[in-house]
């Protein structure tokens, strides 16, 4: 593929996460166009700082929790587990897909509570408590723009519902789409154009900078 047409990343998660991401492939040229905002709920604070045990599938609530101080967190992957680790919890991580923290639940020896998104993919077998909203936000014009030039693109999608999102936003898209997704469950959510798509071998980042990367070469 000629360097005036690799690819451009499109990522569409919130800006921290993107940035994170973008840090992993500093070969590729990036644009930032997140598709959901998180905002915080009102929430019983007070029951998350006294459960002795939190159960977390996203980054995103580790602060509703306030300081670990030792209590137990069930984690469902890494980057949720060092984000944990780092408010001081004691950290028991999974393998990436909620069904993985299961056998951790079943195992903690200590009453859980998993504070959550208000758009929850898998309901747990413990009580769960809406700590903040994923409110969906429009493309920017930039993404705007790279989805109606004729430049290649590659959409990571690490979410069933960003993936139907940017669907939604993507249609009519001009540009080559290749899309790479962090589950099966996330590349089935996809109904937009896709010239090409990989799915993660792993759920977790450094399995979707591969699968970009193999995006890219199997286009060479």
């Amino acid at each position: 593929m000629s360097s005036t047409k690799r690819p451009v990343l499109l990522l569409t998660r919130p800006q921290a996460d993107s940035r994170r991401f973008a840090a992993m492939l500093p070969e590729w040229r990036a644009a930032i166009s997140p598709i959901l905002r998180i905002v915080a709920v009102d929430h019983d604070g007070a029951a998350l700082r006294d459960a002795p045990g939190l159960v977390f599938t996203s980054a995103q609530a580790v602060a509703a929790a306030g300081p670990g101080r030792g209590r137990l967190a069930l984690c469902v992957g890494g980057h949720t587990a060092r984000v944990a680790r780092a408010a001081g919890f004691d950290v028991r991580a999974g393998n990436g897909f909620a069904e993985g923290l299961l056998p951790l639940i079943e195992g903690a020896g200590v009453p859980l509570i998993h504070p959550h998104g208000r758009h929850l993919a898998k309901r747990l077998p413990v009580p769960g408590m809406v700590v903040y909203d994923q409110q969906a936000v429009p493309l920017t014009a930039q993404a705007r723009a790279l989805l109606a030039g004729d430049g290649p693109v590659v959409l990571p999608l690490f979410s069933p519902r960003s993936a139907r999102l940017v669907a939604d936003a993507a249609r009519g898209a001009r540009a080559p789409l290749r899309v790479a997704a962090i589950s099966d469950a996330a590349w089935a959510a996809w109904d937009g154009p896709a010239a090409g798509h990989a799915v993660a071998e792993r759920p977790d980042a450094a399995a979707m900078a591969a699968a970009v990367r193999a995006l890219a070469l199997a286009e060479q």
